[in-house]
């Protein structure tokens, strides 16, 4: 784009592309803050509206691969409409339905727009910006996924609360046809790989860093849902129970202040803090597990926490960016599916954990999986096995 320069970001389309991976996130948990209401709305129990979660994350994980692979030829702004429309269409569908059925297969299309999103967001970034900015290019694209985890999603249940379930997801279809004319007009299109370019998804897949960082995003992120996704029973164990939005609110304030920090120092030192944030996630692990009963014991674990998580998605895809080149949406996709089987695999294994073993089995169970991605990242900046992720630390 001859507006960038190497010292200039081209923030206009940085913060669209923010925006749209808001309205991702947005769509993907918000019904669970409104549960209640969703089933008395179509008329099923709290239980049957929560599986409108659990598909949209089924229709990221189906449709990523197979459409970034089938789609490399496209040019990439069309498509980037194409993910948003399918937002826009999924939640006004969502918006007046009054079927569950219609409901779910809606919630279905929006979770297969989101896997097409999600696969293009960070290389889409990394090719509006000269090679040093490609990781801040990345972060700020990301912003939009902690906050709408630390504000989006509090602030629309408060208002699914007051104003109605339904008009929460009219707001969002609204704020997808902004989104709509916002990229068009400030997000520069680019080209699809030529089709003699293309890499066929084994060929990325053996792609020098590509396996190494898919193994620390699976390791990291089944980590991290085992906890999140189990936090209010790890709660009530240690008699916090009351507080558990308080703590999520702490969760989500240091987070922004991780991705803010990752932002800043990603192009100059991407291997160190890779390695920074699964030391200190690990850390609030064994903090959690060796004082869980005290509380300040716990918002602190929590806030340490909350910061290694803040900039991990923007260190796995860049990491990955780098290490993929003109094939970073096909290793994207790959990434997206692996984040999604991972907060599946902390639905299971932390209910597992947690019937057969109890809460205290979490902090043993995530430091294991912390301490096998540390030695992987290490170990791939020692060998080169992911030369370009450590290019920059």
């Amino acid at each position: 784009m001859k507006s960038t320069t190497p010292d200039r970001l081209p923030l206009a389309a940085l913060l669209a592309l923010a925006l749209a991976g808001f309205v991702t996130i947005l769509t993907e948990a918000l019904p669970a803050g409104l549960l209640p209401q969703i089933g008395t709305g179509l008329g099923v129990s709290e239980a049957l509206a929560g599986q409108l979660v659990t598909i949209y994350a089924i229709g990221s994980l189906l449709a990523a691969i197979p459409l970034m692979t089938i789609t490399q030829g496209l040019r990439r702004r069309p498509l980037l409409l194409a993910a948003i429309v399918g937002f826009a269409i999924a939640n006004t569908v969502t918006t007046f339905s009054t079927s569950y059925t219609l409901t779910m297969v809606a919630r279905f299309l929006a979770g297969v727009a989101a896997g097409l999103l999600w696969a293009l967001l960070a290389g889409y970034a990394s090719r509006m910006v000269p090679e040093h900015l490609k990781g801040r290019a990345i972060a700020i694209a990301m912003v939009g996924t902690p906050l709408a985890l630390s504000l989006g999603v509090p602030a629309g249940t408060l208002l699914g609360n007051l104003v109605g379930w339904r008009v929460c997801f009219a707001m969002m279809s609204l704020l997808a046809l902004m989104l709509i004319v916002w990229v068009r007009l400030k997000v520069p299109d680019f080209a699809g790989q030529a089709t003699g370019k293309r890499l066929s998804l084994g060929q990325v897949f053996t792609l020098p860093g590509i396996r190494p960082v898919l193994f620390v995003v699976l390791a990291f992120v089944l980590a991290h849902n085992i906890l999140y996704t189990y936090i209010a029973p790890f709660l009530s164990a240690a008699k916090m129970a009351e507080r558990t939005d308080l703590v999520l609110l702490v969760f989500g304030i240091t987070a922004l202040f991780g991705i803010w920090i990752i932002g800043v120092l990603i192009d100059r030192y991407l291997h160190a803090l890779t390695l920074a944030s699964i030391a200190l996630f690990a850390l609030a692990a064994l903090v959690l597990g060796l004082a869980g009963d005290v509380l300040e014991a716990v918002y602190s674990a929590v806030a340490a926490w909350g910061l290694a998580f803040g900039g991990a998605a923007t260190l796995f895809q860049t990491a990955l960016a780098k290490s993929a080149g003109p094939a970073a949406d096909v290793a994207q996709s790959m990434l997206v599916t692996a984040w999604n089987l991972a907060i599946a695999g902390g639905g299971i294994v932390g209910g597992v954990l947690l019937e057969q073993l109890g809460v205290s089995s979490f902090s043993p169970a995530l430091l294991i999986l912390l301490v096998a991605a540390l030695i992987v990242v290490w170990a791939a900046g020692i060998h080169g096995l992911a030369r370009r992720i450590k290019l920059s630390g």
